[in-house]
């Protein structure tokens, strides 16, 4: 199960999983996204290589229109993967 949603305070929240099967929902939504963002990573219990894209994605697009992006909550798992991705300074997790 997966769900990606924006809350009341404009953050976008990632519940569930996010894998290949589910990497078209998340880009739906984040592709809505034009102002600073910043994903709450809180309810997400698992990413994929492709859910990877789909983030740096989204922040390739913000950063290049002059927009902040940071990702927020990521349990140890999740910071893990960004970790080993090379990508946690450049989503602000650091």
């Amino acid at each position: 199960m997966f769900e990606c949603k924006l809350n009341e305070n404009g953050e976008v929240l990632l519940i569930g999983r996010l894998d290949a099967s589910q990497a078209a929902k998340a880009e739906a939504v984040l592709d809505e996204v034009t102002t600073d963002c910043i994903i709450n990573c809180q309810d997400l219990a698992y990413m994929s290589s492709a859910g990877i894209g789909v983030i740096l994605a989204t922040y390739k697009r913000l950063y290049d229109s002059g927009k902040n992006f940071k990702l927020t909550n990521a349990n140890d798992h999740i910071s893990k993967v960004f970790h080993y991705a090379g990508l946690t300074k450049l989503f602000g997790m650091d």
